[in-house]
């Protein structure tokens, strides 16, 4: 039962131990457990293919969830294009680094039971995101 960070890119996570523990400590605030969760992060080719394969999507994305969560014990995968996320980061004017976290903990709220289909949902998910944020660099 763990959180696994992979990369199919030239891209490595610096703060492994301290962004587990900061997942962690979100989903137990919802009163979820972590069981098996991968985190891939890979570029905007291959979020693409998967876009276009499960969702039928032909768009890039920051961020793709597959969930398989039974119960109150959260299993799934994790799929984030580093591309996007830099893209984003200039385009909302933050660091990588910020964007990176809220792209990662968007994941963990889908897994969760969030949605951000509409108007209302993103509202909602974003001041999760922002709540999420402030545990993070809390901890600092």
């Amino acid at each position: 039962m763990a959180i696994s960070f992979q990369s199919n890119i030239n891209f490595n996570l610096s703060n492994k131990r301290k962004v587990k523990t900061w997942i962690k400590n979100v989903v137990t605030k919802y009163g979820f457990k972590i069981g098996d969760v991968t985190i891939l992060f890979t570029d905007d080719e291959y979020i693409k293919e998967l876009n276009i394969k499960y969702l039928n999507h032909h768009y890039f994305t920051d961020i793709l969830t597959f969930d398989y969560s039974s119960g109150l014990v959260l299993n799934g995968d994790i799929v984030i294009s580093i591309d996007t996320v830099r893209s984003n980061s200039i385009l909302y004017s933050t660091s990588i680094d910020d964007e990176l976290l809220r792209v990662i903990i968007h994941g963990f709220l889908h897994l969760l039971g969030f949605n951000d289909k509409s108007s209302e949902e993103s509202r909602k998910m974003r001041e999760l995101e922002d709540g999420a944020l402030n545990i993070f660099y809390s901890n600092d």
